[in-house]
């Protein structure tokens, strides 16, 4: 699975931005695909994840309520879209995709994911 992530870009503050990845390869709807984030010195953070049919979804704390992530395994594309954005958003946001998994741990967890994208920028000015 190739995956390309684009839709970053800069912004103010309370504003939004929709985020996408697009995959290659067969059977996607295997693969349950999440986003990640990193800010230079700091390590990769978990923002969300979703199951390869859709019906499940994580997100970390920092974003639940603004954030949401969907999939359209038709287009073999996952979203993100980003509302109500913060300064503390600002990063290079990664999709990376994983076999199955059963908790939220595992779904946080960046050695789960096999196959990863480049980064997009994401910038919040306050």
């Amino acid at each position: 699975v190739q995956l390309q992530a684009y839709g970053g870009g800069l912004v103010q503050a309370g504003g939004s931005l929709r985020l996408s990845c697009a995959a290659s390869g067969r059977r996607f709807g295997s693969y349950g695909v999440g986003w990640f984030r990193q800010t230079p010195g700091k390590d990769r953070e978990f923002v969300a994840a979703i199951s390869g049919s859709g019906s499940t979804t994580y997100y970390a704390d920092s974003v639940k309520g603004r954030f949401t992530i969907s999939r359209d395994n038709a287009k073999n594309t996952v979203h993100l879209q980003m509302n109500s954005l913060k300064p503390e958003d600002t990063a290079v946001y990664y999709c990376a995709a994983r076999g199955s998994v059963t908790t939220t741990a595992q779904a946080m967890n960046t050695r789960r994911y096999d196959y990863w994208g480049q980064g997009t920028q994401v910038t919040v000015s306050s």
